[in-house]
């Protein structure tokens, strides 16, 4: 097979700039431009349009010239999940790059654009962030290396507050790790917010850097629900906020699990263009992702070639089996699109088979504040996994609770009862033989 191109979404709201890179990409070998955008909303309806591999943006565009890039950046990497995101900024403050890279720095890079044609900087940096690399400008990097004292002219009393502050400690744990009360603590910080006013008037760098580092945190800490919504698969983040749910803490929860794989997949990769390969894999998964969301699903996990997805939680629905079903057909749905889509390139097809099954579960938010984990446990995660296998490409197989537990059960054939691995008793199951259609 001989190897593709890399397709690659630019976005810069400089029409001179914009086509100065387009250009300089054309030239470079195995790279496509698929699509271009001026401004945020541009940038988000067009990449999701041409699900490129790869998104190159300016940070500072229209309709507010602040940060648009950035955030463009990552609400398309919410929608397709896996897209590489290099960003081209004319600032080399290190803030920019922290804010990129600050959640997971993988398939993201950050390079200046005056160094853009320098040794195929940005050649290199697509390369890197398609197949999940990383890449910062040299330049970037020797800034961050630089040492920053903050709050000049504070005493390291006032320092020490300065920064318990910024982290979002609250008055009261001040007190105790200072050995105070809190309503001293209140009475420091209002001195201390003071002093840095005054001396931010005057022009004092080391007061504006304080004060923008305390805004910084305070960003963050507002940003604290769209940081969790990386970490967290759809709905769960929500819940967790509102909810102040502990880590740990289990549940039990009615709810219906889809699993699906990509039938002859091995043979596939043994064949494959590595690049090429991601490429598809990540359309396959942005596509995956949607079409469960669409249903109103929880996209649990990918692993390698398998799906897995939760209808019933973290949010109950009565309904967890219908929207299960529809979910599943719309991911046959949507990959057919996408198999049309690589005929046309010459690309092989990927044929899913997907396992639903229905009952108890229990549930819990697991992990640390790194990295969370929503999951799910139980004999119907298990089975899900063991009755996909008796779907062939295009099939869904139905464990007997789901269709049972469908409001108007679709046209399906019951299968011999099966033996499946870790079960004693043998399964009955139902097939959907043509899964994008199920009855309704």
């Amino acid at each position: 097979m001989t190897r593709q191109s890399i397709s690659v979404f630019l976005a810069d709201d400089n029409v001179i700039v914009r086509e100065g890179v387009r250009a300089l990409l054309v030239m470079a070998d195995g790279i496509e431009v698929v699509g271009v955008a001026a401004d945020y909303d541009e940038l988000i309806s067009g990449a999701e349009a041409a699900a490129p591999q790869v998104v190159v943006t300016d940070i500072r565009m229209p309709p507010t010239f602040t940060d648009e890039g950035i955030r463009g950046a990552k609400e398309v990497r919410k929608r397709l999940p896996g897209t590489g995101v290099v960003i081209l900024s004319q600032y080399d403050e290190p803030e920019y790059a922290i804010a990129l890279l600050s959640e997971d720095a993988a398939g993201y890079a950050y390079l200046l654009k005056d160094r853009v044609a320098d040794g195929n900087q940005l050649v290199r940096a697509i390369q890197t962030v398609s197949t999940g690399g990383s890449m910062l400008d040299p330049r970037i990097v020797e800034t961050m290396m630089r040492p920053v004292t903050l709050g000049g002219g504070l005493s390291p009393r006032e320092q020490n507050l300065l920064r318990l502050v910024a982290e979002g400690r609250p008055v009261k744990a001040i007190a105790v790790s200072t050995k105070t009360t809190q309503t001293s603590v209140d009475n420091d910080i209002g001195e201390l917010f003071m002093k840095l006013a005054q001396q931010a008037t005057t022009g004092t760098t080391a007061a504006l850097e304080s004060l923008k580092m305390l805004y910084t945190a305070i960003v963050k800490r507002e940003e604290q629900g769209d940081t969790l919504s990386r970490l967290l698969p759809g709905g769960i983040a929500e819940k967790v906020l509102r909810e102040g749910r502990a880590t740990g803490k289990t549940e039990e929860l009615d709810v219906t699990v889809v699993m699906s794989e990509i039938r002859g997949y091995t043979t596939i990769a043994e064949d494959a263009d590595p690049v090429v390969l991601a490429g598809q894999l990540n359309a396959h998964r942005g596509a995956m992702n949607r079409a469960i969301l669409d249903a109103s699903g929880t996209v649990m996990q990918f692993v390698g070639d398998a799906v897995m997805a939760v209808f019933g939680a973290p949010i109950p629905q009565e309904d967890h089996a219908d929207r299960a079903l529809r979910g599943a057909a719309a991911m046959h749905a949507a990959q057919h699109r996408l198999n049309a889509t690589w005929l046309d390139e010459g690309l092989p097809e990927f044929r899913l088979g997907i396992g639903i099954s229905t009952g108890r579960v229990a549930a819990a938010l697991l992990g640390s504040d790194e990295r969370l984990e929503y999951t799910v446990v139980g004999d119907s995660v298990n089975l899900a996994q063991r009755i996909q296998q008796l779907a062939d490409g295009g099939e869904i197989a139905l464990s007997e609770a789901t269709y049972n537990a469908l409001g108007t059960p679709p046209d399906a054939e019951q299968l011999e009862p099966q033996q499946v691995k870790g079960r004693h008793a043998a399964v009955v199951a139902y097939l959907l033989r043509n899964g994008s259609r199920p009855g309704t």
